[in-house]
């Protein structure tokens, strides 16, 4: 099991999202960390999530002060994807701003899977 990590206003990693922490982050730093997703069902054959300390609520609250942050997320996502091997054939990324919870969550960094995968949002959405 991983350290745990704070986020912003020392809300703990495991409660941001839904009571589980994460076994091993692959990357962090002071702006985000990062860890595999760990599902045994998940569709993709390698997704990972990025996910800045800092919460912004929604991307549409983005402020200017938050450009570096976000692009700094987007360069880690494809440094990991590189260190993945996903570079050769793509892969996808995805922004989960939630607006129920009014909470920009992470970058979720998926390989290339050889079918549609079905995003759990809500039937027929497809990546």
């Amino acid at each position: 099991m991983a350290a745990a990590v704070n986020i912003d206003n020392n809300i703990n990693v495991s409660s941001f999202f839904g009571g589980s922490q994460p076994k091993e982050y692959i990357y962090e730093d002071e702006q985000c960390f990062a860890f595999d997703e760990d599902y045994e069902d998940r569709q993709a054959p390698i997704h990972f999530l990025v996910v800045p300390k800092k919460i912004i609520p929604r991307l549409v609250q983005a402020s200017e002060e938050d450009e570096k942050l976000l692009g700094h997320i987007l360069l880690v996502a494809k440094d990991l994807a590189i260190q993945k091997g996903l570079h050769k054939n793509g892969y996808h990324l995805m922004l989960h701003d939630d607006h129920l919870k009014k909470k920009l969550k992470a970058v979720h960094v998926f390989g290339r899977a050889l079918h549609h995968m079905i995003w759990p949002v809500g039937p027929g959405c497809r990546l």
